[in-house]
């Protein structure tokens, strides 16, 4: 398969993708989005976890300050 050959594309190798056939950029396609979707995730994670750390932190403080 040529997909496998070619991971990523930009303007220089635009002809390798317009070669490729319509089903190997639609599972090219369809792997970018699995990716981002990870990376997303794992994103978000850290977000929320970074956020209830701060909470705690403030809801501590406010309890010492009692």
């Amino acid at each position: 398969m040529k997909a496998k050959k070619l991971t990523t594309f930009n303007k220089k190798n635009l002809n390798n993708w317009m070669n490729l056939t319509k089903k190997e950029r639609y599972n090219l396609s369809k792997q970018d989005s699995f990716k981002y979707l990870d990376r997303r995730k794992i994103l978000l994670d850290e977000i929320r976890n970074e956020y209830k750390k701060i909470s705690r932190e403030n809801s501590e403080k406010n309890i010492k300050k009692r």
